[in-house]
């Protein structure tokens, strides 16, 4: 006899309230709460890399960056989730009261893991998508010197590069920001393994 377990569903306050108390960050997609995997050290050195050259850069211009802790919220596709790097044009726009959550990424960045690469390169780019201003999506490579840039055109409509090699620059197409592999990549040793 096989069991069959019932699957819960939680509202997105239920969500909020239970994110608030743990320990752990999870992803809310429409009525689940999926747990997101910790993590490498090399994942963070270079979500941080991309964060500690960015504001010396665009000094003095209207954006903002966010990194980690700060969620999005889909609403077409009820969806919390927690971007790598969020980049905003302006002020931010806050989903309910609280200031953990926006709503008016013009820029998101995500390091790839082997666990999570699958998932950033489809279904949440489609959630990503359906941001208006979202105009920019960053997928970095935690293994190799590898980035994949997706650029909005129009709407429906999105450009694709590929950047490989140590040598490379990734230049922003969204915010007039450039930055080399060489600081993206600073201090990750590749050898490591960490999954």
């Amino acid at each position: 006899m096989v069991l069959q377990t019932q699957k819960r569903h939680y509202t997105p306050q239920e969500y909020l309230e239970l994110e608030e108390r743990v320990e752990y960050r999870s992803e809310y997609r429409d009525g689940e709460i999926i747990p997101i995997p910790g993590g490498t050290t090399n994942h963070n050195k270079i979500a941080g890399n991309f964060c500690r050259k960015f504001p010396l850069t665009v000094q003095g211009q209207a954006y903002e960056i966010y990194m980690t802790d700060v969620k999005v919220w889909i609403p077409r596709y009820r969806l919390y989730t927690y971007p790598d790097v969020m980049i905003v044009k302006g002020e931010p726009v806050y989903e309910g009261t609280n200031m953990t959550t926006i709503t008016n990424p013009l820029l998101i960045v995500e390091v790839l893991s082997n666990s999570t690469k699958n998932y950033d390169k489809t279904d949440k780019f489609k959630y990503y998508r359906s941001i208006a201003e979202f105009q920019e999506y960053i997928m970095i490579d935690q293994y190799s010197f590898s980035v994949e840039q997706y650029v909005k055109k129009a709407q429906g409509e999105w450009t694709f590069k590929e950047h490989e090699g140590e040598d490379a620059v990734l230049v922003l197409n969204s915010i007039d920001f450039q930055i080399s592999y060489t600081d993206i990549y600073a201090r990750v040793n590749f050898e490591l393994s960490e999954e």
